[in-house]
C-alpha cells in the first residue's frame, strides 16, 4: 500500500485547463521561492546571533594583543589563566553564587505566587476579577527605569537596601505581571471535567490546585520559569540601584562583569572580561538547550484552547 504525497496543486485531473495548470505551477514556484527565502533568512539570523558568541568565547582564551590583532583566529594557546583571574581576582565566582541564590529564590517565589494568582483569575468568577487581571497585565507596559527612584527609597526605608532579600522581593514583583498573563491563558485551556471529578472525589480548592492543576500545567510552568530565569539572570538596572557600591559582597553577576569592564579600560585585562562574559552566558545556554522541548510544548499548549 502506497501513500500519495504529491502536493494538492499538482494533483490536477487530466482534463484540467491550461490556465489551471499554469496557476498551479505559479503557486508551486512561489512556495519554493518563499521556502528558500526563509531558509536563507534563518541562516543569516543564525550567523548574526552566533557570531558574537563565538567571538567572545574565543577571546576568553586570548591575550589582549591577540584580541585586537587577530580577533577571528583561534587562540595561539588556551589561556585558562584568563578564566582563573575572572573567577578569583575579579570575584566572578562570588557574584555567580549570589546570582544563583537571588534568581533561584525569586523564580520559585514568582512561580508560586504567579501560578496561584493566575489560576484563581482564570478559573474562578468573582467581582473585580477582570480589574485585578488587567492590573497585573498593566505591569507589562510599565518601564522599570520609571520606578527606580521611588523603589530605591521604599527598599531603603524597609532596611533592605544592599541585601539579597530586597533584590529578591523586587525581582518577584517585576516578574509577576508576565507570569500571571501567560499562566492565566494556560490555565484556561485545562479541562474543566478533570477539576469537577477531583471536587466530586472530595478534593478541596488547595488540594485541587497543587495535586491536580499544577501537574497538568507542568509544561506551561516550565516555559514561564525558564523565561523568568533568563530575564532575572540578565537584569542589570535593578541590582545597580538596589545593591549599590559599598555592598560588593551581595553583588550579582551583571554588576561584577560591569566592574571588570570598567577596570579593563585602565588595566587592559580584556581576556578576563571575555572569560567572565562567557561564564555568565554558558549557564543560560545550557538551561535553554536542556529545556527547549518543554519550553516549546508550553508555548504551543498555551496558545491553543
Amino acid at each position: 500500500m502506497t501513500t500519495n504525497t504529491t502536493p494538492a496543486q499538482d494533483r490536477l485531473p487530466a482534463s484540467a485547463s491550461p490556465a489551471a495548470r499554469a496557476a498551479a505551477g505559479r503557486q508551486k514556484r512561489e512556495i519554493r521561492f518563499f521556502s528558500r527565502l526563509s531558509s536563507i533568512s534563518l541562516m543569516v539570523w543564525s550567523v548574526i546571533i552566533l557570531g558574537p558568541l563565538i567571538w567572545v568565547f574565543l577571546s576568553s582564551f586570548k591575550s589582549p594583543e591577540e584580541i585586537f590583532s587577530s580577533p577571528w583566529t583561534l587562540p595561539a594557546e588556551l589561556r585558562w589563566d584568563n578564566w582563573g583571574r575572572a573567577w578569583n581576582t575579579a570575584h566572578i565566582g562570588t557574584y555567580m553564587i549570589n546570582s544563583v541564590i537571588v534568581v533561584g529564590i525569586s523564580t520559585i517565589g514568582t512561580m508560586l505566587l504567579g501560578s496561584m494568582a493566575a489560576y484563581v483569575l482564570a478559573r474562578y468568577k468573582f467581582f473585580g476579577n477582570r480589574f485585578i487581571y488587567y492590573l497585573f497585565v498593566s505591569g507589562l507596559a510599565f518601564p522599570v527605569f520609571l520606578a527606580l527612584v521611588p523603589l530605591f527609597f521604599v527598599v531603603r526605608d524597609l532596611g533592605l537596601l544592599g541585601t539579597k532579600t530586597g533584590l529578591i522581593l523586587v525581582y518577584i514583583s517585576y516578574s509577576l505581571p508576565f507570569t500571571v498573563f501567560f499562566l492565566s491563558a494556560f490555565f484556561k485551556t485545562l479541562p474543566t471535567s478533570v477539576a469537577e471529578a477531583a471536587m466530586i472525589d472530595g478534593a478541596g480548592h488547595v488540594k485541587l490546585f497543587f495535586r491536580v492543576m499544577m501537574p497538568m500545567a507542568k509544561s506551561g510552568l516550565i516555559s514561564v520559569g525558564i523565561f523568568n530565569v533568563i530575564g532575572q539572570w540578565a537584569q542589570y538596572l535593578l541590582p545597580v540601584y538596589l545593591v549599590p557600591g559599598g555592598y560588593e559582597k551581595n553583588w550579582v553577576l551583571t554588576q561584577g562583569i560591569a566592574e571588570i569592564s570598567t577596570q579593563a579600560g585602565f588595566k587592559s585585562d580584556w581576556g578576563a572580561l571575555f572569560a567572565a562574559i562567557t561564564i555568565a552566558i554558558l549557564p543560560m545556554i545550557i538551561v535553554y538547550a536542556v529545556m527547549q522541548r518543554q519550553i516549546q510544548a508550553g508555548l504551543t499548549a498555551g496558545a491553543v484552547k
